[in-house]
């Protein structure tokens, strides 16, 4: 089995058990851009003394176009099955007009005694990008290959545009302004009834699937990939994603290639996992996303000091960093060279996220290069994301964007009736037009942590959905709920593994025998939050095809062959147990106290 790892511009055939190759050099495109600057300018040198930060921000887009084309991956006279496409540390090169960081002479250097409008927000935001650029400095030469000096470097020049854009958007204080919010026009969200019933399998041909895999599964106690998870009859995520795209691949005899998303967390459990996969009839592509510092809340210092500083100091900057990953490995060539034009794109852990051939036919009906599928809003997704129009454009609008004032309006359920299932469709053509000709600024999204050690941590991400704006004739497909099905904790877990769903071709289908097509409302408490505690407390899965509602609380234990139905209510006061013995049918109860049977 060979495997193609993309360890620079200049691509190379190893094998799976090797080591990793130092890197080839990085050699400039042949298409030029007017920029007076070299294509790759290192992070180390200098800054000039006449440019601030909104310069570099508000450059024109010449001067902001940070991507270029890049050759397609070789591919092996002998077609492997299994294609790695391992970009340990993704291309993002930026080509910045002026990149002096300080302010204007009239914003800092000319501090006048007695002037009282000094603009002090923006000549801190100087000196906090220089600052930052002199300790991107420190980090790359802490890099001893120079070939992987030079990539680490456009890596942290990807992560030092953001900066500067966040802080650039800091020093103005531009939020929404939620006057100019409203909900999406009828044309630019359709229902998924009315569209094509007879879609051509032939389009088939032209489409590749794309699963977002960077994410451990902390939430649940995890410390691996969470696509690793077994969810349904001993199958992974990963295992149901291969199992369906090989049925599809099967049955209308067409070619469509899967393509994992990595993180620095995930990259090396993928690579093992889908060996056990070299013998099925599907090709598997895996390119690995962005890896950026983690920056100090109150001092805005990164938090590495060295570029093989600890995990913990780095974070996988979102899912918005799709679009770069994707065309910086050279995947995104790959796929337009074998004659792929549109790409499915959703989160591993979203059973229900499976190719569509009538959204498929939709998308080449319309000329539509962006489609983002949406559903229904309910009281538990008040924290997801939803399409607005803002100012006659389609935009996504995530709750950590949303004013503190207007947060419980974004909450509400009459107000924003959808939200955005991350499940997305893109033209690939339109994808390489607007990264190489008109660039593509996301929403940075400001995502505050707490490390081991009490220290205040912000992370600047962005969002794949969020590119909808970029995209011609872009639209929302309302589709039903079934085709959200994301396992977040484990009371989505309990859910996927009962009877409520069975399997078909790795696909989670309705259980004939469920009377109602809604799903029973499942909640529990902290006791079961990890799937540790989990695994202990179930003996088996209990029959809940005829539940509607289960809340348990407390120290609880179930035993085999339990049976939940109606409403059931399980609470444990602290310092009491609750164990539900072998058997046992509850439906309609509420059960509370110490209970503790014994089989004789």
């Amino acid at each position: 089995m060979l495997v193609v790892e993309a360890k620079s511009r200049a691509a190379k055939v190893w094998s799976i058990s090797t080591s990793s190759p130092p890197r080839a050099p990085i050699t400039p495109a042949s298409k030029s851009f007017p920029s007076p600057r070299p294509w790759i300018e290192p992070i180390t040198e200098e800054p000039d003394t006449d440019t601030d930060v909104d310069d570099l921000v508000n450059a024109p887009p010449e001067h902001k176009r940070f991507h270029r084309p890049r050759a397609p991956l070789p591919r092996s006279s002998s077609a492997p099955q299994l294609i790695s496409t391992n970009t340990t540390q993704p291309f993002h090169n930026f080509s910045m007009a002026n990149t002096n960081l300080m302010p204007r002479q009239d914003s800092f250097n000319a501090r006048v005694r007695g002037t009282s409008h000094i603009d002090f927000r923006t000549a801190t935001t100087g000196v906090a990008a220089k600052t930052m650029r002199n300790e991107i400095s420190h980090l790359v030469a802490t890099v001893p290959d120079p070939q992987t000096k030079k990539a680490f470097d456009t890596e942290m020049q990807a992560f030092f545009y953001l900066f500067t854009r966040y802080l650039s958007e800091r020093a103005k204080s531009q939020d929404l302004d939620w006057d100019r919010i409203k909900s999406p026009a009828e044309e630019q969200i359709v229902p998924y009834s009315k569209l094509p019933e007879s879609p051509d399998p032939k389009n088939l041909n032209k489409l590749a699937v794309l699963k977002v895999n960077g994410g451990l599964g902390t939430s649940m106690g995890m410390t691996g990939a969470k696509s690793a998870l077994e969810v349904k009859d001993d199958m992974t995520f990963l295992d149901l994603t291969v199992r369906q795209i090989e049925h599809l691949n099967t049955t209308a005899r067409v070619d469509v290639p899967l393509i994992l998303m990595t993180s620095f967390n995930t990259h090396e459990d993928t690579l093992r996992i889908i060996k056990k996969y070299a013998n099925q009839q599907l090709r598997i592509t895996t390119f690995n996303q962005s890896r950026y510092p983690r920056i100090y809340k109150e001092t805005l210092l990164p938090c590495p000091k060295r570029a093989d500083s600890d995990k913990k100091d780095w974070y996988p900057p979102g899912h918005g960093d799709l679009y770069n990953a994707l065309l910086h490995s050279g995947v995104l060539d790959q796929l337009l060279s074998e004659g792929k034009e549109y790409l499915f794109v959703s989160n591993s852990d979203n059973l229900g996220a499976v190719v569509d051939e009538r959204i498929l036919q939709h998308m080449i009906d319309t000329n539509a290069e962006f489609l983002m599928e949406v559903t229904d809003k309910t009281k538990a997704d008040i924290k997801g994301g939803t399409l607005i129009d803002y100012e006659g454009s389609m935009r996504l609008l995530e709750i950590a964007q949303v004013p503190s004032e207007h947060v419980e309006d974004f909450k509400s359920v009459r107000k924003f009736k959808i939200f955005n299932t991350n499940n997305l469709w893109i033209n690939l053509r339109a994808l390489k037009r607007i990264m190489e000709n008109e660039g593509m600024e996301l929403e940075i999204i400001i995502n505050p942590k707490v490390t081991d050690d009490g220290q205040s941590v912000v992370q600047l991400e962005t969002a794949a959905g969020a590119a909808i704006k970029h995209f011609k004739n872009a639209h929302g497909i309302n589709v039903p709920r079934k085709r959200f099905l994301p396992v977040k904790s484990c009371s989505d877990l309990l859910l996927i593994k009962s009877d409520i769903y069975s399997l078909e071709h790795g696909q989670l289908v309705i259980n004939e025998q469920r009377m109602f097509e809604t799903t029973p409302v499942i909640k529990l408490g902290d006791h079961f939050k990890k799937i540790q505690q989990f695994q202990k407390r179930f003996k088996k899965i209990p029959k809940i095809i005829e539940l509607d509602h289960l809340t348990v609380t407390g120290d609880v234990y179930f035993g085999r062959n339990v049976t939940l139905r109606g409403t059931v209510i399980v609470v444990a006061n602290e310092g009491q147990r609750i164990d539900i013995p072998d058997g046992c049918i509850l439906e309609n109860r509420l059960l509370s106290g110490n209970l503790n049977m014994i089989e004789l």
